[in-house]
């Protein structure tokens, strides 16, 4: 059977409907990926203590670049770990844990949004606070369901009256026609409402940023929203074609959050553990963005 790293390197016009990237970003993010594997190993090597010499005992059972493509197959098509370990000819567990290892190293090269990039310099991250002020950033929300948690008290908390089952709340605010992830904010509570989502968020912007929103940010004078029709009213025609424009210009998050959900992971019901749902969700953002951006990121690997 021929394996899906061999099937995308004979059939790249093939990669993006495969892993969720083309054959371009792939080799893009294994060579960025590859870099942080081997200072994550060299670090290994100089604090353990040998017992064997060097270039000894078991080797690895698949190479970084079969281990990258396992973990975005995993990410775009959601098979289960027995299936994914047949794909690669591996054990159940050794899928999971070559997973488990190289949906972290995403983590660490694929930013997930503009303000990830630089929030650790401080002189970087006031300048693009500045810039962003100069557009109307799209602000919006989407939830995924979960397995229903055991405890009741549990289950309140996370169970969304809107969608009617148990979820993960995640909002998404983007640059106008939805040309890049601005900031992202993954994992809350089902039950948390947009507009209290979007205040936990606000103090990562300048006082005078403007959003555009739906009605569920209705309230917030930051946002603008679209005219809500009154009770036993109805609003009038020039309300109504603003609204239009409106909507026009704020289905770029719409667009955003579609990229998003291509990869089944973040858009079908959660299955792994909890705890690996924010790094799993912003490992497909910075997939998303890698998609959007990939000159940028072969610079910066250059």
């Amino acid at each position: 059977m021929t394996s899906p790293l061999a099937r995308i390197e004979s059939h790249p016009q093939e990669a993006k409907r495969l892993i969720g990237i083309d054959y371009e970003q792939f080799l893009a993010l294994v060579s960025l990926a590859e870099k942080c594997h081997l200072e994550k190993r060299a670090e290994i090597e100089r604090n353990k203590t040998r017992i064997i010499a060097p270039g000894g005992g078991r080797k690895p059972e698949i190479s970084s670049k079969e281990g990258i493509c396992l973990c975005l197959i995993y990410l775009r098509q959601k098979p289960i770990f027995e299936i994914l370990g047949l794909l690669f000819d591996i054990s159940k567990t050794k899928a999971n844990d070559t997973f488990n290892y190289w949906v972290e190293i995403l983590r660490e090269v694929l930013p997930a949004s503009q303000i990830e990039e630089v929030e650790k310099d401080n002189k970087k991250y006031q300048d693009l606070r500045k810039i962003l002020g100069e557009y109307e950033l799209i602000v919006d929300s989407a939830e995924q369901a979960i397995e229903r948690p055991m405890d009741y008290q549990n289950q309140k908390q996370y169970y969304s009256g809107k969608k009617k089952m148990h979820t993960l709340k995640n909002q998404f605010i983007v640059l106008p026609k939805g040309e890049d992830i601005v900031d992202v904010y993954v994992g809350k509570l089902g039950k948390t409402s947009d507009i209290g989502l979007f205040r936990e968020t606000r103090h990562k912007f300048n006082v005078e940023q403007k959003f555009i929103g739906d009605k569920a940010y209705i309230g917030n004078n930051a946002i603008t929203t679209p005219y809500k029709k009154p009770k036993k009213s109805e609003i009038s025609q020039l309300q109504k074609e603003e609204n239009k424009q409106l909507s026009s210009r704020r289905i770029g998050v719409e667009h955003m959050i579609c990229r998003v959900k291509i990869f089944r992971v973040a858009s079908e019901k959660f299955r792994l553990s909890r705890h690996r749902y924010n790094q799993v969700i912003m490992a497909v953002c910075g997939l998303v963005r890698l998609r959007l951006n990939c000159s940028w990121f072969l610079s910066v690997d250059n």
